[in-house]
């Protein structure tokens, strides 16, 4: 299996649109009523949020990526 490197922001995109399924599966199942709205602000929030994670973690690490093509 190839090595890769972690990505928080996907991470985070993975858990709100999860959150997400788990909401409607539910009121599918009929264990709760889930709103129709309720997904806007779960999925824009969660694309927001991963963004910006996905920015935290460039700034920190820097620019490891290209030191890794030249060995």
């Amino acid at each position: 299996m190839l090595r890769h490197e972690f990505q928080p922001g996907r991470l985070v995109t993975g858990l709100f649109l999860t959150a997400t399924a788990v909401a409607y599966a539910g009121d599918a199942g009929g264990l709760w009523d889930t709103p129709w709205f309720l997904v806007v602000p779960l999925v824009v929030g969660g694309l927001c949020l991963a963004g910006a994670t996905a920015v935290l973690a460039r700034a920190i690490r820097g620019r490891g990526g290209a030191e890794e093509g030249q060995r």
